[in-house]
């Protein structure tokens, strides 16, 4: 075991502060990956206080993270020591049902070990990437291009896979109308994946208040749902609206801006329940769905796509001792796009 320094909540709803932590042996299909850059994940702040459900602590949040490779088990064969690497939501699953086989190990039927606030199949907790090393199966490590600045590439691990599967599955694409709802860490880029993939794109924001980063980042239009006339001037309007907002919405409203066949597909995990008129789906025969992140391989895609296109997220880089300033500003939406912990504060 090897011991490293990590920020922590100790309890829920906690400050986070600066503690050890105690990283496993690199097991022969292990790498040690020397964590440089942790993205700041809303769902980070969902867990460390409880939002979700009863949560493990002490909790090290952290599923975006880039670093390189400082040492190698002796049956690794994908990653060398001075790779560049990343760790996104997941570090293991069971590996054999038929969601894990097809590339899905983010359903796995047995359910998939999440990178923190999880038990992994040893029965040991699994502690995240506010930390300074971690230790992971190289089958649930991905290389980052070297295209790719680090930095902006953590946010990739999570708030880019999160927007790219779901656009692919959706086909957006040439001839595509593709609305991001939310233009925060997630939706900022979804509109970039959603532009790069040559479709139509249009953000749907509260307020007009970030309509020229939106303009400046791919989107063709932009529209406050604040607004009452948005929903007129829109209804019947798009293929695919990917909603990124983790608050409850009015889900009738936002279904009539599709047109038939259209699907509504969430990524953005309110708290509480929504409720829903089921005429709002039978009428035009639409889909209201969710996604979750990306299989390995698909998330590999996704920063192969994102190096060849020339862009990461739109990031502030932090020291480690900003990170409840941070958590503070994420839920004022004070952040864009998306905070990034410098590892080397840690």
């Amino acid at each position: 075991m090897t011991t490293v320094a990590a920020y922590a909540a100790p309890a829920a709803k906690a400050p986070l502060e600066r503690t050890t932590i105690e990283r496993r042996p690199v097991g022969e299909q292990d790498v040690l990956i020397e964590i440089k850059f942790a993205g700041i994940c809303h769902s980070d702040i969902h867990q460390a206080r409880e939002g979700w459900g009863e949560a493990i602590f002490p909790m090290v949040p952290g599923h975006e993270i880039a670093g390189i490779v400082t040492e190698v088990g002796s049956a690794v064969t994908k990653f060398a020591v001075g790779d560049r690497v990343g760790v996104g939501c997941m570090v293991d699953s069971c590996r054999e049902c038929e969601n894990c086989k097809a590339g899905l190990e983010q359903y796995c039927t047995q359910g998939n070990t999440g990178t923190y606030n999880a038990v992994d199949r040893n029965g040991e907790i699994t502690y995240g990437g506010y930390s300074t090393h971690i230790v992971v199966d190289e089958a649930f490590t991905v290389g980052i291009p070297e295209g790719l600045a680090l930095d902006e590439a953590a946010p990739l691990l999570c708030a880019g896979i999160t927007t790219y599967s779901p656009l692919k599955h959706w086909n957006a694409g040439p001839g595509k109308k593709v609305a991001i709802l939310g233009m925060g860490g997630l939706g900022h880029m979804g509109v970039k994946i959603a532009h790069a993939l040559g479709a139509e794109v249009t953000v749907l924001s509260q307020s007009l208040r970030k309509k020229d980063d939106g303009l400046k980042l791919g989107a063709d239009h932009y529209y406050a749902t604040s607004d009452p006339k948005t929903f007129e001037e829109l209804r019947g309007t798009f293929d695919l609206i990917l909603s990124t907002v983790s608050a409850p919405l009015d889900l009738d409203k936002f279904l009539s801006l599709l047109r038939s066949d259209g699907a509504f597909v969430n990524v953005g995990a309110p708290e509480e329940p929504v409720s829903l008129n089921l005429f709002s789906v039978i009428g035009g025969r639409k889909t209201l769905a969710g996604s979750g992140i990306g299989g390995i391989q698909e998330t590999q895609e996704m920063l192969d796509f994102c190096a060849e296109h020339g862009f990461g997220a739109e990031i502030e880089l932090i020291s480690a001792a900003e990170i409840n300033e941070a958590y503070e500003r994420v839920l004022g939406s004070d952040v864009r796009y998306r905070f990034v912990i410098d590892a080397a504060t840690i």
